[in-house]
């Protein structure tokens, strides 16, 4: 066994098979605390929709930041739309999430002077995707409006050349330099107006995530980083089971052919074969005669 061992090959295949193990461990420990954070968001999530509403300036305010606890939390906002700011977000989907379009942004000016970012929902893209979509009408006059309180989007860069009025985030600071007014810290998705539009003046409502089903972006940890853990720690087990296997296949064989070795070894070297009497030449014609029949003279 030790002689297999100390192979070139085994030494090779040891070295590889076990410095695998603690990467694999590692891997699993990963996506296992990835599934306990996801948990946790989860949970703060759902806290945060199952709360009353409260006025969003309660939360959020002009220059600050939306607390992660309070990220989905119902929201309200009361005073009227400026179109004349509207803007459109590039590279969103609709609610089944096949279809890309534009996510509808206006901006609504409150009692107090500030100005809260209204994500209005989805709508569809023009043909041409350089030029501005067409835009249901935000309602007019004193409204109040009701929604999910989100954050400000980091996770996109803005591009250069976009067509006016056209971004690739919502960012309440990034506004707030181009409207030249303050604007609370975030943005609201909406859910309902009051008093309530006609249809046909709204796009369509961004869904809300569903902390309860595994297949939402929401929770997906829940339905993916758990097994992935288990998963590389059943590889990691699995790899010594692996060795072992090997190792007594090889055991196997090289006894076997030790074996073979030893019962030729005990038979001795095989016997000579009797040598043959050598023939007629080739190619001749002529048969051997005896001497005594081919001299006349003895006759």
């Amino acid at each position: 066994m030790f002689r297999i061992l100390l192979t070139r090959r085994w030494v090779i295949l040891t070295l590889v098979f076990f410095a695998i193990i603690p990467a694999m461990f590692l891997l699993g420990r990963w996506q296992y605390h990835r599934y306990e954070q996801t948990n946790r968001q989860n949970t703060a999530t759902s806290a945060a929709m199952q709360a009353p509403p409260v006025a969003m300036d309660v939360i959020s305010h002009p220059g600050g930041t939306v607390p992660a606890a309070e990220t989905y939390r119902s929201v309200t906002a009361t005073g009227h739309y400026d179109p004349s700011y509207e803007f459109v977000i590039r590279q969103r989907t609709d609610a089944s999430g096949d279809t890309v379009g534009y996510y509808v942004v206006t901006p609504l000016v409150t009692d107090a002077g500030d100005v809260v970012l209204v994500n209005r929902g989805w709508i569809a893209s023009n043909a041409d995707a350089t030029s501005y979509p067409t835009v249901p009408p935000a309602p007019s006059g004193e409204l109040t409006v009701t929604g999910r309180l989100r954050p400000d989007e980091t996770f996109r860069r803005e591009q250069r050349g976009l067509p006016d009025r056209m971004f690739m985030r919502i960012n309440s600071s990034e506004q707030a330099a181009r409207l030249k007014q303050p604007v609370v810290a975030g943005y609201l998705e909406l859910v309902s107006t009051n008093p309530t539009p006609p249809g046909a003046d709204e796009a369509e409502h961004v869904p809300g995530p569903n902390v309860t089903s595994t297949g939402d972006a929401a929770v997906v940890g829940k339905g993916v980083h758990l097994p992935y853990a288990i998963q590389w720690w059943l590889f990691a087990a699995l790899i010594p089971a692996g060795w072992i296997v090997m190792l007594r296949r090889d055991l196997r064989e090289a006894r076997e052919k030790q074996a073979a070795d030893e019962a030729a070894a005990a038979a001795g070297p095989a016997p000579d074969a009797p040598a043959e009497e050598p023939g007629p030449t080739p190619g001749s014609d002529k048969a051997t005669v005896p001497a005594a029949e081919s001299d006349p003279a003895q006759r």
